[in-house]
């Protein structure tokens, strides 16, 4: 699927409210609504809309602890990578998971309610039977800037 000028303002928008009902949307975007519910299937069916989700106050909803978590495997193979990623993906306070490259293989963004939490969490996912030779923790003392919007530009032409 080839992106159009309509598909990356209907993107546009739905990063900035996801709320926008469908009349609201297709007037912003000069189109109808018919047109917009269309390319919104059609753009979750591509794969370009991925989910859409309401961000909230973590702090307010009592997890301050935001840790950046480098994590190094002790054996690397195709197998143990996936092994990881899924284990990651299951836990609730892994935020997201990167595969890197350099001194780590992974890079996580964990958030925790308490000190407590968080060293439960790294025992019971960093423990020696889970192949992790190594993690770092890096701990947010503040965040100046958080956004989940990707710039999008228009097409040439």
């Amino acid at each position: 699927m080839s992106l159009d000028r309509l598909d990356l303002q209907i993107l546009d928008l739905l990063q900035q409210d996801a709320t926008l009902s469908m009349r609201a949307l297709a007037e912003r975007v000069h189109s109808s609504p018919a047109t917009c519910q269309r390319r919104i299937a059609q753009l979750r069916a591509e794969g370009f809309l991925l989910k859409q989700v309401a961000l909230l106050d973590r702090q307010r909803l009592g997890r301050p602890l935001t840790v950046f978590v480098s994590a190094e495997l002790a054996q690397q193979n195709d197998a143990l990578l996936r092994q990881f990623e899924r284990r990651m993906a299951a836990e609730e306070d892994v935020m997201a998971c990167y595969e890197v490259a350099g001194e780590f293989d992974f890079l996580l963004v964990v958030n925790a309610a308490s000190m407590e939490q968080y060293h439960r969490f790294t025992r019971s996912a960093f423990a020696s039977h889970h192949n992790v030779r190594n993690f770092k923790s890096t701990f947010a003392m503040n965040c100046s800037k958080f956004e989940t919007r990707i710039p999008i530009g228009t097409l040439p032409g």
